[in-house]
């Protein structure tokens, strides 16, 4: 009979692991370091998947059902790289590098190569931005990335990890209706 190790066990162990990289030396949670962790788990997946669509299924959207008018694969992937420059940008109160194209990205990406350098670019830019938060100015207030008056930083850094994931789930349906296992799913 084998053995196993009790979650409850791996996620303590994980915990403990994580909490010398994760605290700084007073006790106190480093902003910096958490929404980094976070930016990177969403960044490793949703990277992964942009990567695994063939390039000439870039263009898909579905059809059938209550798809009209959605995003493309392609699509989706820019908008998510572009919300990502915008909200980064404003963690750093500053416009945003590259041409966002709004929320719908450039109109110049238009390959895979290109769309994908985008998305990780958006997502170098994104940690760099999570690394001027500390404790002392997450709660303070920054212009919205959406125009839309003032937000915390905390707020703003949040958007980071949701909306990523969000699109994510809406991509793997689609790689899903390709064929394409998502490498998330292959682990």
């Amino acid at each position: 009979m084998r053995k196993t190790v009790p979650r409850s066990w791996v996620t303590a162990l994980c915990v403990a692991a994580c909490s010398s990289v994760l605290f700084a030396a007073d006790g106190q949670a480093d902003p910096a370091k958490v929404f980094d962790g976070q930016i990177k788990m969403v960044e490793n997946e949703f990277v992964s998947l942009a990567e695994a669509m063939p390039a000439n299924r870039y263009n898909f959207a579905p059809t059938k059902g209550e798809f009209k008018g959605v995003r493309s694969f392609a699509d989706q992937v820019k908008h998510v790289a572009s919300v990502t420059y915008l909200v980064a940008a404003a963690l750093r109160g500053e416009k945003p590098p590259v041409d966002t194209g709004g929320e719908t990205g450039p109109a110049s990406a238009k390959t895979k190569d290109e769309i994908v350098k985008y998305a990780k670019d958006a997502f170098a830019y994104a940690h760099t931005a999570v690394g001027t938060l500390t404790a002392e100015n997450l709660l303070g207030e920054i212009d919205s990335p959406f125009g839309e008056g003032k937000t915390s930083r905390l707020d703003a850094a949040n958007i980071l990890a949701w909306h990523a994931f969000d699109h994510y789930g809406q991509m793997v349906v689609y790689a899903r209706m390709n064929g394409i296992v998502p490498p998330a799913s292959r682990k």
